[in-house]
């Protein structure tokens, strides 16, 4: 018989403060952020500093990290249902911080990557419980609002990444971008012993060791052959190595899971529709949109020749659109409804991306800002819609294990997207006219290559606005949430104080 996901530890008492809960939540969210973005503007830095070459292990100092938190959201999630949202929170803001002190002090480029894994652990089970944090605090009225803020939080750790390691690196030591997180780890750590929630109750369950090993090797093997395919090639051994495991992993775990008393993933979660199709909409709006993260730096640089400076700049209109109106978009979620929102943004993105396609290598500045802002405004529009529908679709007792899986849908997302976009750009000839481009300025002297360019940059945006396009479709057919019991759906609406129940999914 299989444990009742039912736990106190979601209705804790009394109330906290929401915007307490929030501010805490807050320091894990930007400091997790941050830190997948700030070491890639010091990695030359670093690489001299080691006296090793800027390719080969040097990725691994920012591969390693991306790969244990995708590979431990899951687990974290389900501690967090298991043992409370606090401890588990507090555990991975501690481990974040001791990584972080590991990292300045590494004497030697090993050192550095193992504790870069270090800080993956400590940020895995940040990113697992803010959302089932910040579910629990917020009424049902105010969901939307509440997750739109932490969009802007991600938004700010990702954007700020660049412009605050460089300033660091270039003033201070490489070593310095992991020190600042040393006393803003310990303040957080105080507030969160001040200010969240006490968990009240514990779920009586064993934890599935054998599954969250299982789990965790597919989705890292996953994740890193669908990243590094495009430096090395589909061809390579490496590449299908890890889609091996991660196939062999996955039907293992599927297996493990199906015999397990106590299974890491909810079957509940995996039988709701709503649930099930506005997470896949996730995973299909950050393959669509990540797109133009990773393949419009490239445009910028190598055929119209703008510094990596100049690039940084043009492409902080996408992060800040979406700093700027997702808090507005989550309280137009609360007010109109998850179901309007989710789909509209994504047609949004769509449209944006057919726009940013037609990009040529003479487009105006303010042309392209604006397209790079519009996909930025659709995703701010879909993001805190959908993920409340989403944590909303969840029973009470899982919802760790939803924010766990929101965490790993963006991250896989992402990864798709490098992949697909990479693959249909290298096979028109996009990645070699690129490089030729670089080394043969001006662009407009050599007109074959940056139609080459141009033509497959194009096609790979307008592959992303027909992903953008699907999951539209997805997130308009995925029905209207059914409450369960003890829980308050996340898109009730507020009308004279009485709550209306009939809401849609949350993604």
């Amino acid at each position: 018989m299989k444990p009742s996901l039912a736990s106190s530890d979601s209705r804790p008492a009394p109330q906290p403060n929401k915007w307490a809960v929030f501010a805490v939540v807050a320091i894990g969210v930007l400091m997790a952020t941050l830190d997948s973005s700030i070491v890639n503007i010091s990695l030359p830095v670093i690489a001299r500093s080691f006296q090793r070459p800027l390719s080969g292990v040097m990725q691994w100092v920012v591969m390693a990290y991306l790969l244990v938190i995708v590979a431990l959201l899951l687990t974290g999630g389900r501690l967090g249902d298991m043992f409370g949202r606090k401890p588990v929170w507090q555990a991975g803001l501690g481990l974040f911080s001791l990584g972080s002190a590991a990292c300045g002090l590494a004497p030697n480029i090993g050192a550095l990557i193992g504790a870069r894994a270090l800080q993956g652990v400590g940020a895995a089970l940040l990113m697992a419980m803010s959302p089932a944090l910040l579910t629990a605090a917020f009424p049902a009225s105010e969901r939307g609002r509440a997750l739109g803020m932490n969009a802007l939080s991600v938004a700010i750790g990702v954007s700020a990444g660049p412009p605050l390691g460089g300033f660091i690196t270039a003033r201070l030591s490489w070593r310095w971008i992991f020190f600042i997180n040393v006393p803003i780890g310990l303040v957080g750590l105080i507030l969160a012993a001040l200010l969240l929630p006490a968990p009240s109750g514990r779920q009586r369950s064993r934890f599935d060791w054998v599954g969250a090993s299982l789990l965790a090797v597919s989705l890292a093997s996953l994740t890193g052959a669908l990243s590094f395919a495009y430096d090395l090639g589909w061809g390579s051994e490496l590449i299908w190595g890890g889609l091996l495991t991660s196939m062999i992993g996955f039907s293992l775990f599927a297996l493990h899971e199906s015999r397990h008393t106590a299974p890491l993933i909810d079957p509940r979660l995996l039988k709701n529709r709503v649930f099930t199709l506005a997470w896949l909409s996730l995973v299909l709006s950050f393959l669509a949109a990540f797109g133009v993260a990773f393949l419009t730096p490239f445009y910028l640089q190598q055929l119209r020749g703008f510094s990596t400076e100049q690039a940084g700049w043009v492409m902080m209109a996408y992060p800040v659109a979406i700093a700027v109106c997702a808090p507005v978009a989550g309280r137009w979620s609360d007010q109109l409804g998850s179901r309007t929102l989710a789909p509209l943004g994504l047609f949004i993105v769509a449209g944006a991306l057919v726009l940013l396609g037609q990009s040529g290598a003479a487009t105006p500045l303010t042309r392209l800002t604006l397209n790079l802002a519009l996909v930025g405004f659709g995703q701010a529009l879909f993001q805190p819609a959908n993920n409340s529908t989403l944590l909303g679709a969840a029973p009470v007792g899982a919802q760790g294990l939803a924010g766990g899986l929101l965490a790993t849908g963006r991250v896989l997302g992402q990864s798709l997207s490098v992949a697909v976009t990479g693959a249909v750009f290298a096979a028109l000839g996009g990645a070699e006219a690129g490089r030729l481009l670089a080394l043969r300025r001006p662009a407009l002297a050599e007109p074959a290559l940056a139609q080459t360019f141009v033509a497959s940059y194009r096609a790979a945006l307008w592959v992303c606005a027909g992903i953008a396009l699907l999951g539209a479709l997805v997130s308009l057919s995925r029905g209207r949430l059914r409450p369960a019991a003890g829980h308050t759906p996340p898109d009730s609406r507020a009308s004279g104080g009485a709550h209306v129940v009939a809401k849609l999914d949350q993604a």
